[in-house]
């Protein structure tokens, strides 16, 4: 449980850090970006899966880049309906996206890396 709720909190930061790095990618606080989380959870879990599972093709032929297509789509979506977290263009919402994806990759680098050791002590074989 208190894993799930800081892996919350680290998506809404990473949500506060996209919206300073990107230009048109806005969101007012850390309580609006921890639902903002939420809504986007959602709606990828929903609808993201049904939109990924259609272009699956598509996203096999550009290795995997169109599915950031749809990430934006999702990310565009989510901000109808949190009022203090808002993605005025498609552009921002590629570029958030990508940032996010690459914040994510960051996040779980850095904060895997220790358990993944912890976990090869653990099961390291003896000979």
């Amino acid at each position: 449980m208190v894993r799930m709720v800081l892996h919350w909190i680290l998506n809404a930061v990473a949500l506060l850090i996209v919206s300073r790095l990107v230009h048109g990618f806005e969101v007012t606080g850390l309580g609006y970006a921890m639902i903002a989380v939420i809504v986007i959870g959602l709606l990828n879990a929903t609808l993201g899966l049904l939109l990924k599972i259609i272009t699956l093709p598509l996203g096999i032929l550009t290795f995997g880049v169109f599915f950031l297509i749809v990430n934006a789509f999702i990310l565009r979506f989510a901000s109808t309906f949190v009022p203090g977290f808002r993605v005025l263009t498609f552009s921002a919402a590629f570029w958030g996206a990508l940032t996010l994806a690459l914040l994510h990759l960051l996040f779980g680098f850095l904060f895997n890396s220790g358990r993944e050791a912890a976990r090869d002590r653990n099961y390291r074989i003896e000979g």
